[in-house]
């Protein structure tokens, strides 16, 4: 990912010195376990674990540029790793990577790297969430319209709108719960998987040191259908990120104006137009949502290696690792500021309600005159017409509101009184069950109507 989308810590996490770093605590535990079952002299696994340490602590551009240079003869990651580390540890160093194979460090790591940076996304997805619900809470009972194929429907709240997005995170903050788990597996089995070097218990001690678990039954690789569930995860996470993003692009849009993006003092919005202000966050949330989906279908292609092993996810995932984890980390971390300052105008969203001349409501004032006795069918034609008469005439000087256009026509004033009407017409009445909806959600109801 480019440094422009970039955060230090989860950059950190795929950075050599942090990739090395593990190689060798894997490394380093194996043969720590090996001495505990008698495999390995224990002075040995002290001397690896003392002077690997130190190398280790000492690590920099030099020491990489060290392993780089061996890689380039040997075409070979690990063996390059491992004829560093030798050079850095001496003799004993007889008994690092013993009987296992270049998988279960690269498999094992690889595992460990994923964890740590779902522990970031978590966090990430905290912000979003604590975000969303002091806004939920805050416009609780603020009135706005609720849409359907982008034209209005019936009245609904604003903060019932953010709920709703938030049940959305916390259902993917269990997913990437979930994900995690699954992916914190550790394979140390040697060759094609069958243990017939190393001791089954190196496998559980190193697992348990890392807070992971053993594979069950590895092939020589972990089974990739462990990351494409934990990337098709990052790609779920994605797209509910788009989906908030593009709420708040309809909503800024002039038409709408009924909510923003904080425009910072000093911040521009076009080099040829002043007057601009674009929702230039939501327009590079929808993008990198873009970006991190696209990871998905190559760790799915990823599932269907050839026999006990290939190398050819290896690719694939020293580029999606990296790529797909940073850029859900940026984007959830400009999704959290961005719903914290989100400018909300709710006297707009009231008159863009009330700007249909009332034919918002026809749904309430069907049920009326269905309880008045008239058949669905008749009271259905009865109400659209009267809409249908509001909506076309409403740019006209004598357009007449829906209300209007009821009161005249008989077959309504004869079977609803003007207090069925204004009943059916009282927007307030949609936010009648918003104290379920926040329990179901928060676990709680929220603020009291105002």
């Amino acid at each position: 990912m480019v440094p422009r989308y970039t955060r230090p810590a989860m950059e950190a996490i795929w950075a050599p010195a942090n990739r090395y770093r593990i190689w060798f605590e894997i490394e380093a535990l194996a043969t720590e376990a090996m001495a505990q079952f008698g495999d390995v002299p224990a002075e040995s696994a002290a001397a690896i674990r003392r002077n690997g340490d130190a190398a280790m602590a000492a690590f920099s551009d030099a020491d990489l540029a060290r392993i780089d240079a061996i890689e380039a003869e040997t075409r070979h990651d690990v063996i390059a790793f491992l004829t560093w580390l030798a050079e850095k540890i001496g003799p004993d160093s007889r008994f690092v990577h013993l009987g296992m194979t270049s998988s279960d460090v690269l498999d094992t790591c690889f595992a460990v790297q994923l964890t740590q940076a779902a522990d970031l996304l978590l966090a990430d997805l905290d912000e979003v969430l604590a975000a969303l619900k002091r806004r939920a809470f805050e416009h609780k009972y603020t009135l706005t319209i609720g849409r359907s194929h982008a034209i209005h429907a019936e009245p609904t709240s604003f903060g019932l709108k953010l709920a709703g997005h938030y049940a959305e995170f916390d259902r993917n903050r269990a997913r990437l719960i979930q994900a995690r788990a699954e992916i914190a597996t550790c394979a140390i089995s040697g060759a094609v998987g069958t243990f017939a070097h190393v001791d089954p218990r190196v496998e559980g001690f190193v697992a348990e040191r890392l807070g992971l678990q053993p594979e069950p039954v590895s092939t020589q690789v972990i089974p990739r259908d462990r990351h494409a569930a934990f990337f098709c995860t990052l790609a779920v996470i994605a797209s509910g990120v788009e989906r908030l993003a593009v709420e708040v692009r309809h909503l800024q849009r002039s038409e709408v104006r009924e909510a923003e993006e904080f425009f910072h003092p000093g911040q521009k919005g076009s080099s040829a137009m002043p007057h601009k202000r674009n929702p230039v966050l939501s327009e590079n949330l929808t993008g990198l949502a873009r970006l991190v989906r696209s990871h998905a279908v190559p760790a799915l292609e990823n599932v269907a290696l050839w026999h006990e092993r290939d190398i050819s996810h290896s690719s694939v995932e020293r580029n999606i690792g990296p790529d797909a984890t940073i850029g859900l980390d940026f984007a959830l971390a400009r999704l959290a500021g961005m719903m914290e300052k989100l400018v909300i105008y709710p006297e707009r969203m009231l008159a863009n309600l009330e700007s249909l001349g009332g034919v918002v409501h026809s749904g309430e004032v069907l049920l009326e005159l269905a309880r008045s006795g008239i058949s669905r069918e008749d009271a259905y034609r009865i109400v659209q017409r009267n809409a249908m008469a509001t909506w076309t005439r409403l740019a006209e000087a004598d357009g007449r509101s829906f209300r209007d256009n009821l009161n005249a026509d008989p077959e309504v004033a004869d079977k609803v009184s003007a207090e069925s009407l204004d009943r059916a017409m009282d927007s307030m009445r949609h936010l009648a069950a918003l104290d379920s909806s926040y329990r179901r959600v928060f676990g709680e109801p929220g603020p009291a109507a105002p």
